[in-house]
């Protein structure tokens, strides 16, 4: 049995990580919770000796993505279930995303907030180089179609509520199934 997907895509600071680690505390099935991030903070990345240079990260990135989208496909046909926080930055990236996971149960939820208060939560968060979400927003946040759109200046719980709300109502096609047969078809 393949493992349940429920993919966050949103630049970064519109809560994302705060939707997610409040979705797992909630749904009733056992859900991971995965991202970028996690493989940030623990140290799996050598950081410092990009930050130093002495590896450029330009060029490890297409390979560190391409292994985080194959692993969201592997975790889940092992059969985990999966909330994956996401920047989907580009078309190509969706269309590996849809290549690798349109055949597993994907729950797609569009994660949105103004630029202003993007930028506001980048600048009070502290942990974010400054201009990244704005990055985000005008270069690498593409549309699409979502199961679910979420307004990221909603309060976590109603978030989460309405979330869980039409995960549990989901119907097909999906909207991952809307997106492959469309680029089948």
């Amino acid at each position: 049995m393949t493992g349940k997907i429920i993919l966050l895509n949103g630049p970064s600071s519109a809560g994302k990580s705060t939707i997610a680690r409040h979705l797992q505390s909630e749904i009733g099935e056992p859900f991971w919770h995965y991202s970028i991030d996690h493989f940030r903070d623990t140290g799996i990345l050598p950081t410092d000796r990009i930050r130093k240079g002495e590896f450029s990260w330009p060029e490890l990135r297409p390979a560190f993505f391409d292994g985080f989208h194959h692993s969201i496909q592997s975790f889940a046909r092992c059969g985990n279930n999966l909330i994956v926080e996401h920047i989907i930055e580009t078309q190509a990236w969706m269309d590996v995303l849809v290549r690798l996971l349109s055949s597993h149960d994907v729950f797609f939820v569009g994660i949105h907030c103004s630029l202003g208060e993007l930028e506001r939560r980048e600048k009070t968060r502290g942990d974010r180089p400054l201009g990244d979400a704005r990055r985000d927003v005008e270069t690498g946040y593409i549309p699409t179609v979502y199961d679910l759109e979420l307004d990221g200046t909603a309060a976590p719980d109603q978030n989460v509520e309405t979330l869980l709300n039409g995960w549990r109502a989901r119907t097909h096609p999906s909207a991952f199934e809307q997106i492959s047969q469309g680029r089948d078809g």
